[in-house]
C-alpha cells in the first residue's frame, strides 16, 4: 500500500508560511477577488504559491526576497530564460522608435513575416495564428472532423491537449475498471462519445483502435513528447504506425507541439522522426513569452476555415490573434533559434543530460529511488525537459501516463502531493516533477539541484522511517496524499 505523506505536507506547509509572510497576505488578498487566489489552477500551488516580484534568465524573486532557481520557466516555453534579452530589446525598441504594439485588429507585414518563418520549419503548406495552444487544438480537430466527415476523436490517456471539450475527456487517472473519463463538467453530454482513448507507446492498443472504430475516427491527436508531467518520448515504431494507421483508414494525424515544437531544434519535433502529420499545433516557446500559437498543416484541410473552403469551419482566431507585440516577440524569437541552432540546442542537451543525472544522484543519495525522463532517442540526440518519477521497480521507468499515473507503478503520491513544495523549501520551483532547462541555466544550478533533491530525499525517508501509515482504497488502488501542487489537468 502507499504512503500517506499527510504529516510530511503538514509539516512543510508550517515552515512555508512561516518563511514566506507577503505572499501568504497576497495569497488572503487574492481569494476575496479571484477564484481560489488566481487564473491557473496549477499554478496555485498548496497552501499558496510564492508571489514573484522578478524573474530574469534562470531564476525569479517573490515578495518575500527569496532567489528561487525556475525550472518550471513560463509552462516551459521560456528556452532562453525568463524575460530574455533578445526578445525585450526588440519590444523596447519599437516601443521607444513609436512602433504599433497594441491591439490593431489590421492585417500587417509583421504577421506574413513570421508565419514565412514559421511554415518551412514546421512543414506546413499554411498556418494560421491564436493566442493559446488550447485553441490551436480545438480548431485543428474542428478542422479533422469537418474534413473526414467523421466525429471520433482519438487520443493518449493522460495526454493534455488543453481546456476544450475533446481536451477534457481522457487526462486524468481515476481508479477503477474505467480509468480515463469526462474530466470536465459543464460540457455537452455528447462529447464522451466522441472520443476514444488509447495508450502511448503500445502499438497493439493502437491498432486495436483503428480495427475496432477506425471509419468512425476523424483523427488521432498526440504529443510526440509527451507534456503535461510526463516527458516521455513516443517511440519511433508508435508514432510511425500512428502515421500508418491513419492514412490506412482515411483519419487526419495531428501533432500536439505545443509543448514540444522548437524545443528540440528549431522547428517541428515530428520531422526528427521523419514523420509528418496533417495537422500540427504549436505554441509555448514560439511566443518569446508572449501569447502566441498557431494551427497549420495540408492547405486542403486548412482552406476549410477561410474563403476557399467556404469558411466551413469557424476557426477565425479570435480578437487578440495575431496581437503585434505578440508577433514582433514571435518573430523575434523564432529568428533568434534558427540562426543559433547550432548553438542552442547542443546546450540545452547537454544541460537536460546533466540535469537528469543530478535529480537521479540526488535522491538516491538521499535513500529514494528515483528515474529521470526524457533520455536522448534515436534521432532527437538530447531533451532539455525532463519529469521525475518515483518508480517502485527501479530497473523500468514509465513510458506511458498510463505507468507514471499508476500507484502500482509509482509513488504518485510523492510526485503530486510533497515535491513541489519540498523543492520549493529548497530554493528549487518546479510543478509536478517537471522541469525545463533553458539556455540561462548554469552547470552550478545544476548542481544546485542535486543538493536539492538529496535533502528531500533525506526527509521523506524520514518521514518513511518514522512508521507513517499507508492509504489503501477499495480495489486496490490508492488514493493520493493530499496535493501540494493544485489541480494537475491544466499545464498546457
Amino acid at each position: 500500500m502507499p504512503e500517506d505523506y499527510t504529516a510530511l505536507i503538514e509539516e512543510l506547509s508550517r515552515e512555508f508560511r512561516a518563511r514566506n509572510p507577503r505572499s501568504a497576505a497576497l495569497d488572503e488578498r487574492a481569494r476575496a477577488v479571484m477564484v481560489d487566489g488566481g487564473n491557473h489552477g496549477v499554478r496555485l500551488s498548496h497552501p499558496f504559491p510564492p508571489r514573484i516580484a522578478s524573474a530574469r534568465g534562470g531564476r525569479v524573486t517573490d515578495v518575500d526576497g527569496h532567489s528561487i532557481l525556475d525550472f518550471w520557466q513560463g509552462h516551459f516555453a521560456n528556452i532562453l530564460g525568463n524575460s530574455p534579452d533578445v526578445v525585450a530589446a526588440a519590444l523596447s525598441g519599437a516601443v521607444a522608435g513609436g512602433d504599433t504594439l497594441l491591439q490593431l485588429g489590421i492585417p500587417d507585414e509583421l504577421t506574413v513575416e513570421t508565419a514565412e518563418l514559421l511554415c518551412p520549419r514546421l512543414h506546413t503548406e499554411k498556418l494560421r495564428f491564436t493566442t493559446s495552444g488550447t485553441l490551436a487544438t480545438m480548431y485543428a480537430i474542428m478542422l479533422a472532423r469537418a474534413h473526414t466527415g467523421r466525429e471520433l476523436v482519438l487520443k493518449v490517456g493522460g495526454g493534455w491537449q488543453g481546456s476544450q471539450p475533446w481536451g477534457l475527456v481522457g487526462y486524468a487517472l481515476h481508479p477503477g475498471p474505467e480509468p480515463w473519463t469526462l474530466d470536465s463538467e459543464g460540457l455537452p453530454s455528447s462529447v464522451e462519445g466522441e472520443v476514444e482513448i488509447s495508450r502511448f507507446n503500445d502499438p497493439e492498443d493502437l491498432a486495436a483502435r483503428f480495427r475496432d472504430h477506425g471509419d468512425r475516427i476523424a483523427c488521432m491527436i498526440v504529443e510526440p513528447v509527451v507534456g503535461a508531467g510526463e516527458f516521455m518520448f513516443g517511440r519511433p515504431e508508435y508514432l510511425g504506425l500512428a502515421r500508418e494507421l491513419t492514412e490506412r483508414y482515411g483519419a487526419l494525424l495531428i501533432f500536439d507541439e505545443v509543448v514540444c515544437g522548437f524545443r528540440f531544434r528549431a522547428g517541428d519535433v515530428g520531422s526528427m522522426y521523419g514523420l509528418h502529420p496533417d495537422l500540427i499545433t504549436v505554441g509555448k516557446v514560439i511566443g518569446g513569452g508572449m501569447p502566441v500559437a498557431a494551427f497549420g498543416g495540408r492547405a486542403d484541410v486548412l482552406d476549410l476555415c477561410g474563403r476557399g473552403g467556404g469558411n466551413r469551419v469557424g476557426a477565425s482566431g479570435g480578437t487578440y490573434s495575431a496581437h503585434p507585440a505578440s508577433l514582433l516577440a514571435a518573430r523575434t524569437m523564432v529568428s533568434h533559434l534558427i540562426e543559433h541552432e547550432d548553438e542552442v540546442y547542443p546546450r540545452l542537451a547537454v544541460l537536460g543530460e546533466r540535469l537528469r543525472h543530478a535529480i537521479e544522484d540526488g535522491f538516491a543519495a538521499g535513500g529514494i529511488p528515483a528515474y529521470s525522463s526524457g533520455a536522448p532517442l534515436a534521432g532527437i540526440p538530447g531533451s532539455s525537459l525532463t519529469a521525475v518519477h518515483f518508480v517502485l521497480d527501479e530497473d523500468a521507468g514509465p513510458e506511458s501516463p498510463h505507468e507514471s499515473n499508476d500507484p502500482s507503478c509509482c509513488d504518485v503520491a510523492l510526485k503530486d502531493g510533497v515535491l513541489q513544495l519540498a523543492l520549493l523549501l529548497e530554493g528549487v520551483y518546479t510543478l509536478f516533477g517537471c522541469f525545463a532547462v533553458g539556455t540561462a541555466h548554469t552547470e552550478d544550478d545544476i548542481d544546485r539541484v542535486r543538493d536539492a533533491c538529496e535533502a528531500v530525499a533525506r526527509r521523506v525517508a524520514a518521514h518513511r522511517r518514522a512508521g507513517g501509515p499507508r492509504v489503501a482504497v477499495p480495489g486496490g488502488a490508492s488514493d493520493p496524499a493530499p496535493s501540494a501542487g493544485g489541480d494537475t489537468s491544466q499545464t498546457g
